[in-house]
C-alpha cells in the first residue's frame, strides 16, 4: 500500500515570524507565581530627623530597611503631618451667615511632591553624584503635569484636581475650611494679619519624584542603605474657593 506524505507549506515570512516569536519567548520574563513561601509586608520607617521640625529645617529619612529582602520603591511613600498658620487680611464680616456656612475654601498642594524644595540622596553614607536637586518644586510640577489623570485619581492625599476638589475626593491633598469656621476663629483677634492654625496630611509617593520615576525595586542586601534629605517649600501652597453646597 502506497502512503502519500502530506506536507504543509508555510510561507517564508511566516516561518521567520515564528522563529522570532519563539526567540522572544525564551527571553521573556514570566510572571512570578507565589507558591505560598513568598510574602510582602508594609513597614513604617521613622524619620531620622528630630520631629517636629520647622519648614526651613532639613528632614532625613531612610528609604530602605534591612528586614525585607527587597524594598518596592514604586509602592513606597512619605507621609507628613502638617501644622501651620494661615494668615488672612479680613474676618469675612461682610458675608451673610448663610453664605459663610455653605461656602468653603480649599487650602491645597496641586501635587504633594511639589512640597520638596530641594533634595539629595545618600548611599551608604555618601552623596550620590548627580542626585542634588535645588529646585525640586519646579521639577515636580513639570513632571506631574505630563502624568495622566488616571494615575492622579488613585492615591490618597497626593493630587488636587479641581473636579475632584468639588467632589470632596480623597485623592485631594489639602484641607477644606468653611468661611464660618474661619470667621469664628478670627473673630477675637484684633490685629491684621489674622492667623488660623490648621493641620492636614500629605502623602508623597516616591515615584512622583523624577529621580525615582524609573526606580522599581531595591535589593536591600545588595545595594545597602539609601537615604533622602529634603527641605519643605512653604510657598507651594495654594487655595481655591469651592462652589457653595446646594
Amino acid at each position: 500500500m502506497n502512503r502519500q506524505l502530506m506536507k504543509t507549506h508555510i510561507p517564508k515570512s511566516q516561518e521567520n515570524w515564528q522563529i522570532i516569536e519563539n526567540l522572544l519567548k525564551t527571553f521573556a520574563i514570566q510572571p512570578f507565581q507565589n507558591d505560598g513561601e513568598h510574602h510582602f509586608s508594609i513597614k513604617e520607617i521613622k524619620l531620622e530627623s528630630q520631629m517636629p521640625s520647622l519648614f526651613d529645617e532639613e528632614v532625613i529619612i531612610s528609604l530602605s530597611d534591612s528586614d525585607p529582602d527587597v524594598t518596592q520603591m514604586q509602592n513606597s511613600f512619605i507621609t507628613l503631618e502638617f501644622k501651620m498658620n494661615l494668615q488672612f487680611n479680613n474676618k469675612f464680616d461682610q458675608f451673610t451667615e448663610s453664605y459663610k456656612v455653605d461656602t468653603f475654601i480649599f487650602v491645597e498642594l496641586k501635587n504633594s511632591a511639589e512640597l520638596n524644595k530641594q533634595y539629595v540622596l545618600y548611599h551608604r553614607g555618601k552623596t550620590i553624584d548627580g542626585s542634588l536637586q535645588n529646585d525640586a518644586t519646579t521639577e515636580s510640577f513639570i513632571y506631574n503635569t505630563i502624568k495622566p489623570k488616571s494615575e492622579k485619581n488613585n492615591n490618597r492625599f497626593v493630587h488636587s484636581l479641581y473636579e475632584n476638589v468639588r467632589k470632596d475626593d480623597i485623592s485631594c491633598c489639602g484641607r477644606y475650611l468653611s468661611i464660618k469656621e474661619i470667621s469664628e476663629v478670627l473673630a477675637p483677634q484684633t490685629s491684621s494679619p489674622y492667623a488660623m492654625p490648621v493641620g492636614f496630611t500629605v502623602s508623597i509617593p516616591l515615584d512622583d519624584l523624577l529621580i525615582f520615576s524609573a526606580f522599581s525595586e531595591q535589593p536591600n542586601s545588595l545595594f545597602g542603605d539609601l537615604k533622602i534629605k529634603f527641605k519643605i517649600n512653604p510657598s507651594t501652597f495654594v487655595f481655591c474657593q469651592v462652589d457653595p453646597v446646594m
